[in-house]
């Protein structure tokens, strides 16, 4: 590739970075570990790294960046491209650790006794399919949900373990049945993806040398947060040459409870020896006020990787420590002051944040603020992929990828009701069993189908003739994805079978606009002739809970202080900080101290311009007052650091008149926009 191909226009300068992410950019070969601090430019750091490598020679083919999440992987690949170009950012592949592994079993799984076409099996499927085998083997009586066998067997597979390892006799049973299914269907869930392409690239060199080969320069973002198997798949892919690199800060590990192994960036030269280390220190985002109790809380972990975040940024305002009567009170000083700043300095809403430890504490902050009118965003509200009409609409489509897909194909078997009712699926599946095939299989098959009463029988072969219908239709693309869609759905009278499930016209009204955002979805993703499939993958892996693009959701943000990790508010909130509650009373049980304080350390620099922390004298738990205790965290923080300010204090300090007048003036034409609506 010739250099004026690289598309650079001078947009690449290295100058423009400090030292530290010189070194780091100019650092291509073999293993490299940056530890990048909470706010130290990391992205940009990791991006002209690999404009760096474009410029250096390498191909760009060869060069592979893996992320966690889609939202971070597309930010990175669009900020690599207004580096060098979009035509030669296309020829990388930036991308998650779930998205590489369906890249890698697409073209490999056969070798596992898999077919190409397999389908994703994602969370609501999932535990669908789980809630019906514990009733299979008689889970009336074990109590058991389908998340416990979730959690249980995604944790056990993780560490490497089969079902059998499983201390719960019943789960065991369960996710075995599980595990048969999945294999019976053609099908994969999550945690499939990593284990079957890591199990495939470890025990196939062949593959492997495959893959070592495509990808020469491995980069991987927020490396703290990879567990085990991830790291066992990051060494199958690197080559001799070792040409990684690994981009994280320990000092933000806050996931191992979702099975996250600090060890792997604390000993990462075990894994790959003599690395590169190179330190991100200089942080861009918080002020000199927020960085010194930062600093000094985290210095109390023992085993980090020794680093200290320093600033040129002196802020006006000091870290507030504030003490509260109870919960109502946190949350009423909270919503007064965002009200009160809103008004007064022009703040925007968007600019403001709550963070909290749990969930639960959410609600006393959701009263309030909606009783002084305050706009707020949730974050972890329900995934458009999770509604039910969507839900519906996408299992229709999977079974024209992969008819064997069972659950898919039982949820509209008899949506809109065709006929088929829930004893003649029971009969069918009963048949699949014995035969030992899908049920999609069972229906093909005359000697089964025969078994049905004579008017189930026939809805049955209706139901056939649609889908081998529209699966041909989809295979030659004679029209595009969301035409053929939109036929079947006005061929089942979709639309009038949901309008007649609707309580009200408004949800009525909803569940359309849900289904006309899916036809979107698939008009700008146009998969064409045989890539239904990967269509599908992609929503999947799209399908993630913590990828809410909170940005263009307006109001103040009430979040929790694990889903706030990579995010920035100029006024920041974390309420709740208590013994029992942070640290999490279990924390302190089993001793896991070390991560309680790191979840605090990245909630505290959140905060770029001011930072408020509150703890309650009572608060209610399970209906009773309780007695509460500051956070033996805040002991850690030197008191010279902070303003501590005592609550009864804080509401007798009267406002001065300027800021009277801002707030009242600002209050008026609130209500003046109120009245115009």
């Amino acid at each position: 590739m010739r250099r004026d191909e690289l598309g650079m226009a001078e947009k690449f300068d290295i100058n423009k970075l400090n030292a530290a992410q010189r070194e780091a950019v100019r650092e291509l070969d073999g293993p490299v570990l940056i530890l990048a601090g909470a706010g130290t430019g990391k992205t940009r750091t990791v991006t002209c790294r690999i404009a760096q490598m474009l410029k250096k020679g390498v191909d760009a083919k060869g060069i592979l960046a893996l992320t966690f999440t889609n939202k971070a992987a597309n930010e990175m690949a669009q900020r690599v491209a207004g580096l060098v170009g979009r035509d030669v950012a296309k020829e990388m592949t930036v991308c998650t650790f779930h998205s590489l592994c369906v890249r890698i079993l697409r073209r490999e799984i056969g070798r596992l006794g898999y077919k190409e076409n397999f389908t994703i099996l994602t969370g609501g499927d999932q535990s669908g399919l789980i809630k019906r085998l514990i009733m299979e083997l008689g889970g009336r009586q074990e109590k058991v949900e389908p998340a416990q066998v979730i959690a249980a067997y995604s944790a056990a597979r993780n560490r490497g373990l089969t079902h059998r390892e499983i201390e719960d006799g019943f789960i065991a049973s369960v996710a075995e049945a599980y595990q048969k299914e999945l294999k019976a269907q053609n099908a994969v869930d999550f945690d499939d993806l990593l284990i079957l392409a890591e199990r495939l690239l470890r025990m196939d060199n062949e593959v492997r040398a495959t893959w070592q080969k495509r990808f020469t320069h491995i980069t991987v973002d927020e490396f703290q947060d990879t567990n085990g198997l991830q790291m066992s798949l990051l060494r199958q892919l690197v080559g001799s040459a070792r040409n990684v690199c690994v981009v994280g800060d320990d000092d933000q590990s806050i996931y191992g409870w979702r099975g996250a192994q600090i060890s792997n960036i604390l000993e990462f030269e075990r894994f790959f020896p003599n690395p590169k280390i190179i330190k991100l220190e200089e942080n861009y985002r918080c002020t000199r006020q927020v960085l010194d109790c930062a600093n000094a809380l985290i210095r109390h972990n023992v085993g980090r990787r020794e680093k200290t975040l320093r600033t040129g940024k002196v802020g006006s305002e000091p870290v507030r420590v504030i003490s509260m009567p109870g919960a109502e009170e946190e949350a009423s000083f909270v919503a007064d002051e965002i009200l009160q700043v809103h008004a007064s300095n022009r703040v925007a809403w968007e600019d403001c944040a709550v963070l909290f430890r749990a969930n639960a504490q959410s609600r006393p902050l959701e009263l309030a603020l909606r009783t002084r009118h305050i706009p707020y965003r949730m974050v972890g509200s329900k995934s458009f992929f999770d509604r039910r009409e969507v839900k519906d609409v996408l299992s229709y489509l999977h079974i024209f990828a992969n008819p064997s897909a069972d659950l898919h194909l039982l949820r509209v078997l008899n949506t809109p009701a065709r006929g088929i009712s829930q004893a003649s699926s029971t009969q069918l599946i009963e048949q699949s069993r014995e035969l030992r095939k899908s049920v999609w299989s069972a229906m093909c098959d005359s000697s089964a189908v025969q078994k049905l009463n004579e008017r189930a029988r026939e809805n049955v072969v209706r139901f056939v003739k649609l889908v081998k219908k529209y699966r041909a239709a989809f295979e030659q693309m004679s029209k595009s994805a969301a035409e053929l869609t939109a036929d079947l759905l006005s061929e089942i009278g979709y639309n009038e079978y949901m309008g007649r499930c609707c309580k009200t016209q408004e949800e009525k009204l909803q569940r359309e606009a849900a289904i006309n955002e899916l036809l979107d979805t698939l008009r700008q993703a146009a998969p064409g002739p045989g890539k239904l499939a990967d269509f599908l993958a992609s929503v999947s892996l799209d399908n993630e809970k913590e990828e809410d693009d909170i940005e263009k959701k307006s109001g103040v943000c009430l979040i929790t202080m694990h889903a706030a990790k990579g995010l920035e508010f100029p006024r920041v909130y974390i309420v709740g900080v208590e013994q029992g509650v942070l640290p999490h009373a279990r924390s302190v049980d089993e001793g896991n101290l070390d991560e309680e304080r790191r979840l605090l350390y990245v909630g505290i620099t959140r905060a770029q311009e001011q930072l408020t922390l509150t703890y309650c004298a009572e608060r209610t738990r399970y209906g009773k007052q309780e007695k509460c205790a500051p956070s033996e965290f805040l002991s850690e923080i030197p008191s010279d650091l902070y303003q501590f300010v005592d609550y009864e204090r804080l509401l007798n300090t009267p406002a001065d008149e300027q800021t009277c007048k801002d707030f009242f003036a600002s209050m008026r034409a609130m209500l003046n926009e109120d009245e115009e609506q």
